[in-house]
């Protein structure tokens, strides 16, 4: 049975920079970043406020969106998280509980 994924979207901050990834534990995916475990461009740029995610029932679905969003325009990626959360919150909070 696969495991299913989440497609995430962290940025710096409102209209920030902006990183998307792919993970099956998006909790500790992003714990990870905030925490700067992670090496490399979300690190380098602070990049750690989760300002969107969307669930796939498996882990192939997640990592064919990602794909996807990661070849769309700017444009089009901040009016996605802009139509779940015009105020840019931070949703880490509501995905731990």
């Amino acid at each position: 049975m696969a495991k299913p994924g989440w497609v995430y979207i962290l940025a710096s901050g409102r209209n920030g920079t902006l990183y998307i990834g792919v993970t099956t534990d998006l909790p500790r995916r992003v714990g990870q970043h905030k925490e700067k475990n992670v090496p490399g461009f979300t690190n380098r740029y602070d990049v750690d406020q989760l300002v969107w995610f969307e669930s796939c029932e498996e882990i192939s679905g997640a990592i064919l969106r990602e794909k996807q969003l990661k070849k769309w325009r700017r444009e089009w990626k901040l009016k996605l998280i802009e139509r779940s959360n015009p105020e840019w919150r931070d949703l880490y909070p509501e995905i731990i509980g």
